[in-house]
């Protein structure tokens, strides 16, 4: 699963923009999670159709890339984040973003777009960040 982190400008209806362009075209947005600091800002994305995705992007001039997302379903409890990002510092992986997916009133579903995919997912899948059974 890839996320697209768009840069923009950090005004009011910059993330409408992007989401609208996308929309139009059927395109679902999965997930996602913005930041502004200044004048500028990044939203992190992830959506059903990845292709077509890219090609908005990049015909609507959006300057932005993609990162690699590792999803991970954890209890809906305090401390399940805290757990997840502890474990990724420990082993000296950055978290890049990290942003909500959906879930239920007992389980949640997180994506983290890390510096090294392969060994997120390694620690992640550990039975003991995910909490209650998967």
């Amino acid at each position: 699963m890839i996320a697209f982190i768009v840069e923009l400008e950090n005004r009011a209806g910059a993330v409408a923009d992007v989401t609208e362009a996308i929309a139009e075209r059927g395109i679902n947005v999965t997930g996602g999670a913005g930041i502004g600091a200044g004048s500028s800002g990044h939203f992190a994305l992830t959506t059903n159709d990845e292709a077509a995705t890219r090609r908005i992007l990049l015909g609507r001039g959006y300057k932005f890339r993609e990162i690699e997302v590792v999803p991970l379903s954890v209890a809906d409890a305090p401390g399940s984040f805290a757990r997840a990002c502890r474990a990724l510092a420990d082993a000296r992986i950055n978290i890049e973003a990290a942003f909500p997916m959906g879930g239920t009133s007992e389980r949640n579903t997180l994506a983290f777009a890390t510096d090294d995919p392969a060994r997120a997912r390694s620690i992640l899948s550990q039975k003991s960040l995910a909490g209650k059974e998967r």
